[in-house]
């Protein structure tokens, strides 16, 4: 008798289709909802890399090119007024903005300080523009993993409840369940660790391009 039960259950996960399509369809609608919202993030967690890894290398690169322009020209409200209207780059919107409040300062007194908290100001709203994903990323790196093992924990759930109901303790029966429970957790990580390291990488860059502005700031007080 134990011998047909092993050998029906050998057959059984013989028979089983353990791709992750398969996996997927025979999944409940908790572990299935589970893995589709970790999907989701993933895909735009590497939407928000791609565009992050692309905007520090544009900017970085026409910063090189504004800074190098800038400190070439006669002055700095000669420079202001070549400026096209349609600039994009952080360290040129920060100089066009500050040149606004100070071609309309109707007092001169106090200038010098007033010109420092404008340019904090403005350099603030630079990074904050730099900045936007980052939560989604860092958030992404940290709950993405909880809400696979959740998946997990429940799939495992269902394959004891399976064994409950057929009395069958027999690992084949149920492998496909645990099999689909850790397909929840694989995918938490897989999320995770890009939006993780990526989080920590553009955070890094956008510290440094932080320094850039304020290094900029700095020299450009000095010619007021």
């Amino acid at each position: 008798m134990e011998a047909d039960i092993t050998s029906q259950a050998v057959g059984l996960a013989s028979n089983t289709d353990f791709s992750l399509w398969s996996l997927f369809l025979r999944a409940d609608f908790i572990v299935k909802s589970v893995i589709l919202m970790l999907i989701g993030c993933s895909i735009y967690s590497w939407a928000v890399i791609i565009e992050k890894f692309r905007l520090f290398k544009k900017i970085n690169l026409e910063s090189e090119e504004f800074e190098e322009k800038f400190w070439k020209s006669k002055s700095a409200e000669t420079f202001y007024n070549s400026l096209p209207a349609n600039v994009e780059n952080p360290t040129a919107l920060l100089f066009k903005d500050t040149m606004q409040s100070l071609l309309k300062a109707k007092s001169k007194t106090n200038l010098n300080e007033r010109m420092v908290s404008v340019l904090e100001v403005n350099i603030e709203k630079q990074i904050s523009k730099i900045d936007k994903g980052f939560t989604f990323l860092a958030t992404v790196g940290s709950t993405a993993p909880f809400i696979g093992l959740f998946g997990t924990v429940w799939g495992i759930m269902n394959s004891f409840q399976s064994i409950a109901i057929s009395r069958n303790t027999s690992l084949a029966i149920v492998a496909p369940g645990i099999a689909e429970a850790l397909f929840a957790t694989a995918l938490g990580l897989l999320a995770a660790i890009p939006a993780v390291v990526a989080y920590n990488k553009f955070n890094n860059d956008s510290k440094k391009y932080s320094q850039r502005l304020e290094n900029f700031s700095k020299r450009f007080l000095s010619i007021i």
